[in-house]
């Protein structure tokens, strides 16, 4: 498929870029943020639009201030930007496991975060950021196993895909036998930090996510060029002069750190990095990784799931994994039917 590509140019540097994934990532991003100006006028007391816009530009009245910026604004925030970097996250992995199952949620680093969160709860009676550092150090050490595990003369996806699985299976057992063995009250806490929620953040859950976001997708979009040649295979790579096991390193460390800092801060939420860069990529009709159509796309999904969470029963505020669940186990259901008729095909 011919992609039409322009050419930005700023003194000797000179980029080309493909029109249809930045037309398309361009209107996901506007999407996203006019879905989150929604859940930001949207509650048990509405606010205009107008209102919400003044209040944010600094020049709201207290009462609005105090709706807008205290109650909702971090619960948003920490929705778009969670959503963005399980996009991102995502994105790399299918394309490093050149597998569309690839994602944080299939190769248990989302598992491993929780168990580390659920350690943190049921084991050491912590709350708070002690249980989101636990999620990040669970997810680390299981990223690490994992990798270790699959590491024989280099890393091969297939490898990395299975003993992701494994180990995933391994910690699912782990964590239920946590919560089986934990006081009712600690178990139902554990079970809704388990299932992924926005409801109840504040700023420094949004740090929690939005500064690693900033520092490690400039690092992502800068080795976008080799993680394109690498979706076309290794060999394909090297002869392209990609350092491929170097560059697959470095891409595999700044997804995990993504797939951590927004479990952190929202929780294992469910199948936004399978789904994200799957619609983005039948969007953008690109050849790429498609990393920001993904992020956008995240964030979409992510602010969409959380206006349905906060309306799908009255009087209760469900947990946002909850519709990302079943969302996204419809899309994997359809997914996979679609491979299945693909392979009997071929």
């Amino acid at each position: 498929m011919t992609t039409t590509r322009i050419v930005v140019r700023r003194g000797p540097i000179a980029v080309r870029v493909a029109v249809r994934p930045l037309v398309v990532g361009l209107l996901l991003a506007l999407l996203a943020l006019a879905m989150g100006l929604v859940n930001l006028s949207s509650g048990d007391i509405p606010l205009p639009f107008a209102d919400v816009l003044r209040t944010l530009a600094g020049l709201g009245d207290p009462g609005a201030a105090f709706i807008v910026l205290d109650l909702r604004l971090p619960r948003v925030a920490v929705g778009l930007l969670a959503g963005a970097a399980l996009g991102v996250s995502g994105a790399v992995f299918q394309s490093l496991t050149r597998n569309p199952l690839g994602s944080p949620d299939f190769v248990g680093l989302t598992v491993g975060a929780a168990t580390g969160a659920l350690l943190a709860i049921l084991v050491f009676d912590a709350s708070g950021l002690p249980v989101a550092v636990s999620a990040i150090v669970g997810c680390m050490i299981t990223s690490v196993l994992i990798y270790l595990l699959a590491f024989r003369d280099g890393v091969q996806p297939f490898r990395l895909i299975l003993m992701g699985i494994g180990v995933s299976a391994l910690l699912e057992a782990f964590n239920s036998f946590l919560i089986l063995r934990a006081r009712i009250e600690d178990a139902v806490e554990a079970q809704v930090w388990q299932i992924g929620s926005v409801g109840g953040r504040d700023l420094l859950h949004v740090a929690m996510v939005g500064v690693p976001l900033a520092i490690v997708l400039p690092l992502i979009l800068r080795l976008s060029r080799n993680l394109t040649m690498m979706r076309l295979g290794d060999e394909t790579a090297t002869l392209q002069g990609v350092p491929v096991e170097r560059s697959r390193a470095l891409l595999a460390l700044a997804a995990v750190v993504l797939a951590a800092a927004s479990t952190a801060a929202a929780g294992p939420v469910a199948f936004v990095a399978l789904a994200a860069p799957h619609l983005a990529a039948r969007l953008t009709r690109g050849s790429g990784a498609g990393v920001l159509p993904a992020a956008a796309m995240g964030a979409l999904l992510m602010a969409g799931s959380d206006w349905v969470a906060q309306r799908i029963l009255p009087d209760q505020d469900v947990p946002v994994g909850v519709v990302t669940a079943a969302v996204g186990g419809a899309y994997l259901t359809w997914l996979l039917v679609g491979e299945w008729r693909r392979g009997r095909r071929g």
